[in-house]
């Protein structure tokens, strides 16, 4: 059976937090009324266990259960390292 949780690429853009990063994700969409092709950034907290990804890395994040307050997405794999 397929997985069904969400997956997601992003940018991270702050790794200051302990376990923490965050990150952006981008997607392009078309405006409802206009039609102008438009880029909506995303941030996302995400749970990252052992502190190895840093800022400007392209990374993986999958769903998952809630882990604090804001964090509901945990890093899977690096896609780039930056």
């Amino acid at each position: 059976m397929k997985e069904q949780r969400k997956r997601l690429v992003g940018t991270i853009v702050s790794d200051k937090m302990d376990k923490t990063v965050v990150v952006a994700v981008t997607t392009v969409k078309r405006h409802p009324l206009y039609g102008k092709v438009v880029q909506v950034v995303k941030k996302y907290k995400a749970h990252d266990e052992a502190n190895q990804y840093k800022e400007g890395d392209l990374v993986e994040i999958i769903e998952s259960q809630p882990i604090s307050r804001h964090k509901r997405w945990a890093v899977v794999a690096a896609v780039q390292q930056a």
